[in-house]
């Protein structure tokens, strides 16, 4: 190739040739090359200094050559740049952007297009600074009168405001301004251009700040609200799509700059939610959620909703071109496509009230303008309550009354929208309930199958109330006709039924759980049906379902006749899945309930279960090192999996498991996984550490120090929120080994106190409410088992550990906690004299201690302060004590 020069390089004829021989074989078609082939070639040529320059001289000035060959030459050196820019030479850099620079004004829209794509690469790489001449051309292309020259330069504007806004409000040293103050003028100078482009990509570019929000777009927001006035009419759907898209961020970051506006914008976002292009309508109706979201009065809303509820309404029926309608015709005889199968991921263990709440966006699946105007209208339903019922009903009524096979999609839209209020309204739907489930049960059998679907998914957003009324003798047949209707539909041979009915039973039998134990065996029966016949995608849906009722009706499975049915299908299934089948995730899932759910009932299945576990784990371990010797791929899953489902064994086997563990190296896999560097791997490892260390700690004892190390490093690091989830089994699983081993945790007790009490003390600032919980206990625990080496630090924790103790719900550990509080007060009494008022009220949150010697112990205590506390000073505390309080603290005699 050519010898290196600089602004003189010039390519070599020969070269030039081969290279636009190799991409039109590249590009075409019709060519007999092998594509990889070429793409060696191509690479084996970058390793020549100058081959980019080759590239750059085919881009802009191969005037004989196709656009097409240009354009490849363009995209495979912005590839190259990505990767190369910074370690070329600076007179070929300087090379590549002296050539750029004139093409941003090409005659070819497309060659234009891919030079603003190089421009934005290089200005990623080498900064603004690397090419101060890029800013005065781009200026002077937007500044001329030739419309090439102004869709060039704005097209590489807009890529550079999309990928790294941030270097155009930067300091640029030699100019007075911020680039962004030199560009925004001109982008609202373009709102009013007769060029739809123009309008287009200066409004695309401005949006881009909005986030950022820099003070050049701050102090002209007025331009820019007025700007967005101008364009709101734009005849182009692509333009007034990015109105909406301005006016929905603006009122989700910075609702002030429109409540002056906010009558007028409302009125527009009214238009635009019914716009004849669904695009735009889908970006206006993000509008009414973000408002409700936003701290903006509602009653500037209020007058408006009997507009805005039939457009949404309107929107929410079926498009005639939505895919979905397609999909609805598949039964259940058609194969998945791989791209059916979405790919889905296991939550980890977490030990404690996880306060998380399950999202339900899920059940909305593909974002279209039916979804989103659903979901807008669930918000205003838990907004403005009851208060929409009668915009709402006459409309329901009408399209639920609407008869014919050609209504059939108003039908569907009806029951969809009882379903997305079923939350917000129900105060008002409440008494008119059994009348709308009597309406919908029937529908579970309608003809059409995407009203059977809907009827599954809104009777489950009423399974609560179902469930409350089965106590009397009308509401406990309803709740028996939902039951066997949806066990109905999940044996629909349409797919789309199946998978609606089977995620909406779920759903039932978390709020029925023991109600279900009568019928258990007739659900067993339907599920086990479907687990026979149902194709790849939903049987995923059928294991939820199926550990999802182990989980309600817990140790009631446990009989040989529900077994019988149950688990020879499961076995069968996990003799045929091999150990890198994703589908093997979702059945260790199920077993995890299962054995949860069985306890010792599950003995008779556990040595293989366990013993396939430990062969996971420890081929993954492999393969993240070596795939080719372990034979699969690395995948963190199928640890987490395993782990979770050896805690679900632990917990359901007890002491049972012990003489599994004995026999394995489980304890050197664990400690591995406690020290890996993915965080869901340490979180379900911690967990089972908590679970072993309950019922055979022996087997953690040899190598216990280094379990107490790993685990207390956990609480140190210094992103802790980023690893909350880690920190809280990890904390968890220390307080489990102190109270087995005793003293032998002595080495750590003050590092992991260290470490506890920021914990408490941040509990007011939104900390997890387990972790806090978690955090409490484990004090407590080791507060128990080394008081004297807890006691003298007290006064530092006292307060916020009794505030979390108060908040504690009875059990087992909050009794533990107690005992450690206990023995702190006997060891250091005068040390809790200042939280004394807080220790009592964190005694009053008992409602019974149930255990007689825990229950002596508070008594010592609280008769020890009585008596220290002299001159009128045990008065003073008690009368700090609300009413409730005070009758709590009477059980201790005091």
């Amino acid at each position: 190739m050519a010898a290196a020069g600089s602004a003189s390089w010039q390519p070599q004829e020969e070269g030039l040739k081969e290279i636009c021989g190799l991409l039109e074989q590249q590009i075409s078609p019709y060519s007999s090359a092998d594509k990889s082939q070429i793409w060696q070639q191509l690479q084996h040529y970058s390793q020549f200094p100058d081959f980019n320059n080759y590239l750059v001289f085919i881009l802009a000035r191969a005037e004989g050559k196709s656009g097409e060959i240009r354009q490849a030459a363009g995209l495979l050196l912005k590839n190259n740049l990505r990767t190369a820019y910074k370690l070329m030479s600076p007179a070929h850099q300087q090379y590549i952007k002296s050539e750029l620079l004139p093409c941003l004004g090409a005659a070819d829209k497309h060659i234009r297009s891919t030079v603003g794509t190089i421009v934005t690469v290089v200005v990623q790489q080498g900064g603004i600074l690397g090419w101060p001449e890029l800013l005065q051309a781009l200026v002077n292309c937007l500044d001329s009168s030739d419309l090439n020259h102004m869709e060039g330069a704005m097209d590489a504007l807009s890529k550079i405001c999309e990928d790294i806004p941030q270097v155009l409000d930067s300091d640029v040293p030699g100019l007075a301004e911020r680039p962004i103050k030199i560009f925004l003028p001109r982008l609202f100078q373009f709102f009013q251009s007769p060029h739809t482009s123009l309008r287009k990509l200066s409004l695309d570019s401005v949006n881009q700040y909005i986030m950022l929000m820099p003070s050049a777009l701050y102090t002209s927001m007025d331009k820019f609200l007025q700007g967005l006035f101008v364009l709101a009419n734009d005849p182009a759907a692509e333009v007034r799509k990015l109105v909406c898209a301005a006016f929905v961020q603006l009122i989700e970051i910075h609702p002030s700059f429109l409540e002056p506006h906010l009558k007028n914008v409302i009125e527009y976002m009214l238009q635009v939610s019914k716009d004849t292009d669904d695009e735009v309508a889908l970006e206006a109706c993000e509008f009414w959620s973000a408002y409700c979201d936003a701290q903006l009065p509602y009653e500037s809303l209020r007058e408006y909703l009997p507009r805005l509820i039939p457009i949404l309404l309107s929107n929410m029926v079926y498009a005639d071109d939505d895919e979905s309608l397609v999909d609805a015709e598949e039964d259940e005889s058609l194969p998945d496509r791989d791209q059916d199968l979405k790919p889905q991921f296991h939550t980890p263990r977490f030990h404690g009230s996880d306060d998380a709440e399950d999202d339900d966006d899920d059940s909305y699946g593909i974002w279209n303008l039916r979804k989103c105007s659903a979901a807008a209208l669930d918000v205003l339903s838990n907004v403005f309550g009851d208060e929409i019922l009668p915009a709402l009903m006459p409309i329901i009524e009408a399209k639920l009354s609407a008869s014919g096979d050609e209504a059939w999609k108003d039908r569907e839209a009806a029951v969809l929208t009882l379903g997305a209020i079923a939350e917000g309204c129900i105060n008002g739907l409440y008494p008119h309930l059994s009348e709308i489930v009597a309406f919908l049960i029937p529908l579970l059998d309608d003809k059409f199958a995407l009203i059977r679907s809907i009827s599954c998914w809104t009777l489950s957003r009423f399974s609560k109330y179902i469930v409350q009324d089965s106590g009397n003798k009308k509401g406990y047949e309803q709740f028996d006709s939902v039951l066997t209707g949806l066990l109905r539909r999940i044996l629909d041979i349409n797919k789309r039924v199946q998978e609606a009915a089977c995620s909406a039973f779920a759903t039932l039998e978390e709020e029925a759980a023991e109600e279900l134990a009568p019928r258990l065996e007739v659900i067993l029966q339907h599920l086990m049906c479907a687990f026979g016949k149902y194709q790849r995608r939903n049987l995923r849906i059928v294991y939820d379902a199926i550990g999802t009722l182990a989980d309600a009706v817990g140790e009631k499975l446990n009989q040989p006749v529900y077994l019988e049915i149950l688990m020879p299908p499961l076995i069968a299934k996990w003799q045929q899945v091999s150990n890198s089948d994703k589908d093997l995730l979702r059945l260790l899932e199920c077993f995890t309930s299962i054995a949860q759910a069985l306890g010792t009932g599950f003995s008779q299945f556990d040595q293989p279960v366990f013993q396939r576990c430990i062969n996971i784990i420890q081929t993954q371990q492999l393969a993240k090192v070596d795939p080719i010797s372990a034979g699969v791929q690395y995948d963190k899953e199928f640890i987490v999996c395993s782990l979770d489902l050896l805690s679900g064994l632990t917990e359901g086997l007890q002491g049972g498991i012990e003489s599994l563990v004995a026999q394995s190296n489980l304890r050197d896999l664990l400690l591995q996984c406690c020290m890996d560097d993915d965080s869901d791997v340490r979180q379900s490892a911690f967990a089972l550490v908590g679970d072993l260390a309950k019922v055979c700690p022996v087997h953690l004892r040899p190598r216990l120090s280094e379990f107490l190390d790993v685990a207390t490093n956990q609480l140190t690091t210094p992103k802790l929120n980023e690893t909350i989830a880690v920190a809280n089994n990890a904390c968890w699983a220390i307080g489990e080994l102190a109270i087995k081993v005793r003293q032998e945790i002595s080495p750590v007790v003050m590092t992991v106190i260290s470490c506890l009490v920021p914990i408490l003390q941040h509990a007011e600032q939104g900390v997890n409410k387990s972790v806090v919980e978690n955090t409490a206990i484990t004090l407590g625990r080791l507060a128990w088992v080394c008081p004297d080496l807890v006691s003298p630090h007290m006064e530092h924790f006292m307060q916020p550990w009794c505030i979390s103790l108060s908040m504690i719900r009875d059990d087992i550990e909050k009794e533990d906690a107690f005992r450690g509080l206990c023995a702190v007060v006997r060891a250091n009494p005068s040390a809790a004299l200042s939280s004394l008022v807080l220790m009592c009220k964190a005694i009053a949150s008992w409602d019974e201690i149930r255990n007689g010697e825990l229950h002596n112990e508070v008594c010592q205590v609280l008769h020890g302060y009585k008596q220290m506390l002299r001159n009128g000073a045990w008065d003073q505390c008690m009368s700090a004590l609300e009413p409730p309080e005070k009758d709590k603290l009477s059980k201790y005699q005091v």
